[in-house]
């Protein structure tokens, strides 16, 4: 036989992977592959896309700059990561359609903790980006002057400031910083023992990690903006720069001129989200490029990409605006905490109480308390009396059950005499409901059971739900009655009858799309719901808290600690014993409320001490494995949707605490609205929620299911 057949073919050649993109354009010469950021919310393509750089982008397509790029048959926005010399992919690559701008918005450092935050939170990295870089505006980038020198690198492909070992040497992570006491002298600080090591500390380019309480009660001149901008101010003379984030725009207000005059006009940006597109890119820019080296905004400041970062200050962190409502939901503080850490900066945190996270981090080490020692709290803490204790109901019967009882009418009169008075009210509005006046059954809307009341004297009851009228005609349904009563008021109905009671007062409303900022010296009563309370320079005479009920009775894991932060907001704007012209009554009256002893959040505040109910909900949320001790994911949606998604989050580990219906609805109709709770479990909770967010993106689910880690069960 002359041929032999053959049988099994020869083993083929394996081909050699090419490392040198292929694309139909002519190339960089030099790393001619270009990493891309997508800006595209779908969760399964969370990940860098290789491009080839065409040679004539070689000079403009750097780490940092905004790139437009063809993905799935469309241009989409992106932002350029890296450039490398080869390609993963092995085929052909397609090229970057154009740099938008040649400006690198990306720093670094906010990439890494722009990273970190979404892996935190369980969500994509393209939804923590467009948190932290602003919307682009060419007209700011030709007003803003060119980048000064040095100060710091620019682009996504250099290493974070200050590197892990840098963090692990100086960062907050690391063991609670020692802080010696201070000296006297004439700083803010003063009235604490470790103000002066920490503001020592600052001036000397170290890293301090503090829980700090400010003391009501204090003039302006020494007051919480003032002694926040002496912190910056050191930090600025140790030649770093500082990031202060506050939750609303009022706020912002009162610290920009402090720090203004601490470290000059020049050096300080207010960077808020109300300025506008093209001011707030302009802000933007002049921190990037080295013209401002301290930001001073609401939540998106603290993305803020300050150079040679030395200090972040969160101002009030236990304030609901500090959560970010947008996926993938961090927190101001946890943001703060991780931007210190990985720079290597102090993280100082602040305010008149401490939410259960913040004391959570001092019990671990994290943070040292910045606290004034008891005698000084005692002397400017104001006066707490409780409506219905002691001696009052025998000269008051209704001092525990009247709205507005006698010892609070006696402190606004007292009050009046002297300069301006508080009244907080926990809710907006006129009559938040309204219930019967024979069986006190509150009146439900038939259409979708929501809660009814009215806009204003003259409108018809309404459901605050959905709207719909209710009918004057229409019976109780417990017992058939037609007479009806109000069971909840709101900041203008109250100012209404505050107005009656006190004939020929100035009467100032302040909440809702009406809030006040400040209010001068002079006799007036003042009504204002939480957070809206106008600043008055010389001090409440006298503040009353009504219906402490409502805030006490919040269906939220947070609602003690919230409480207590809503009513130390509003105490620490009376004027401290010490000032007062002849104090012939107390200070803050709470209303609504059982006595202190049987309230934790009513002894805190009478004692004032909210490190001691901080501490209280800590001790018991770990008994109970409850966040911060446990993480924990909020589910909410339509009912079979969220029933959907937690089966797959047990799947990834996580265990189901329950389901509840949300405005009115049952859980067992199709289109209701309900919230799932599940707690942590064998599963990493970040890595199960993005697991699920992927699985719903890949298959094109339509229905809208929002899903929270850390979430206060208010969602």
């Amino acid at each position: 036989m002359s041929e032999q057949l053959e049988l099994v073919p020869a083993p083929a050649v394996p081909r050699r992977r090419s490392t040198a993109p292929a694309a139909d354009v002519p190339l960089a010469e030099q790393d001619p592959v270009a990493t891309v950021l997508v800006d595209t919310p779908l969760a399964h393509l969370d990940r860098p896309f290789e491009y080839a750089v065409p040679a004539d982008l070689a000079d403009a397509a750097q780490p940092g700059v905004r790139v437009k790029v063809r993905f799935a048959g469309r241009d989409h926005d992106g932002y350029l990561l890296t450039r490398t010399s080869s390609a993963e992919h092995t085929g052909r690559l397609a090229p970057l359609r154009t740099v938008v701008s040649p400006e690198p918005v990306l720093t670094p450092q906010v990439l890494a903790l722009v990273r970190e935050v979404a892996g935190h939170y369980g969500g994509t990295l393209a939804d923590a980006v467009r948190l932290a870089v602003p919307p682009r505006h060419a007209r700011a980038e030709k007003s803003v002057p060119p980048a000064v020198a040095g100060g710091g690198a620019s682009g996504a492909d250099a290493q974070p400031g200050g590197g892990a070992d840098a963090a692990e040497q100086a960062g907050p992570s690391a063991s609670a910083p020692s802080l010696a006491p201070a000296a006297p002298g004439a700083s803010p600080w003063d009235a604490y023992p470790a103000g002066a090591a920490l503001l020592r500390r600052l001036r000397d380019g170290e890293a301090p990690a503090a829980a700090w309480l400010a003391l009501p009660g204090q003039p302006p001149q020494l007051d919480w903006p003032e002694a926040i901008a002496s912190a910056v101010a050191e930090c600025v003379a140790g030649g770093r720069g500082a990031v202060v984030v506050l939750p609303d725009r009022r706020d912002v207000e009162r610290v920009v001129p402090a720090i203004a005059r601490a470290v000059g006009e020049d050096d300080v940006v207010r960077l808020t989200a109300d300025l506008g597109p093209e001011a707030r890119y302009s802000a933007f820019l002049r921190v990037l490029r080295g013209h401002a080296r301290v930001v001073v905004g609401t939540r998106a400041s603290a993305f803020a990409p300050v150079r040679d970062l030395g200090l972040v200050v969160a101002w009030d962190e236990g304030d609901d605006l500090h959560q970010e409502p947008r996926a993938p939901y961090p927190h101001v503080r946890e943001v703060l905490r991780r931007r210190a850490r990985s720079e290597g900066a102090g993280l100082l945190v602040g305010g008149f109480t401490r939410s259960v996270e913040v004391q959570q981090w001092v019990q671990e080490g994290l943070l040292a308390p910045v606290v004034a020692d008891r005698t000084t709290l005692r002397r400017l803490a104001p006066g707490v009396v409780v409506a219905g204790e002691g001696y009052q109901e025998e000269r008051d019967a209704a001092a525990r059950t009247a709205r507005l009882p006698g010892v609070a009418l006696t402190a606004l009169r007292s009050g009046l005499q002297r300069g301006p008075v508080l009244v907080q009210v926990p809710r907006q509005g006129y009559v938040l409901g309204l219930a019967c006046q024979d069986c006190r059954s509150a009146l439900r809307c038939a259409a979708c059971h929501g809660p009814v009341g009215a806009g204003d004297r003259v409108s018809v009851a309404a459901c605050r739900w959905c709207g719909t009228a209710f009918p004057s005609d229409r019976p109780c349904e417990a017992c058939g009655s037609l007479r009806r009563r109000t069971s909840g008021l709101g900041e203008r109905r109250t100012a209404e009858e505050l107005g009656r009671a006190f004939p020929g007062t100035r009467v100032v409303s302040s909440g809702g799309e009406h809030v006040v900022d400040e209010v001068a010296a002079d006799p007036a009563l003042v009504v204002a719901t939480p957070g809206a309370e106008p600043w008055c320079a010389d001090g409440y005479a006298a503040v009353v808290l009504l219906d402490g009920w409502r805030l006490l009775e919040r269906a939220a894991l947070d609602a003690a600690p919230e409480t207590l932060r809503r009513w130390c907001a509003a105490a620490a704007l009376a004027r401290p014993a010490a000032r007062s012209d002849g104090r012939r009554g107390p200070e803050v009256v709470v209303c609504g409320v059982p006595p202190h002893g049987s309230v934790p959040a009513v002894e805190a505040l009478v004692r004032w001490d909210p490190a001691w109910l901080a501490a209280r909900e800590l001790e018991e949320r770990a008994e109970l494995g409850l966040p911060p001790s446990l993480r924990q994911v909020e589910v909410t949606g339509p009912a079979p949707v969220v029933d959907q998604v937690g089966r797959a989050l047990v799947e990834g580990g996580l265990r189901v605490l329950g389901t509840v219906p949300l405005d009115g609805t049952s859980s067992r109709q199709d289109d209701a609205r309900v919230r799932a709770t599940l707690r942590q479990g064998e599963g990493t909770v970040p890595a199960a929620v993005h697991t699920v967010r992927a699985e719903r993106s890949a298959r094109k689910a339509e229905d809208v299911v929002r899903i929270r880690i850390d979430g206060d069960g208010t969602s």
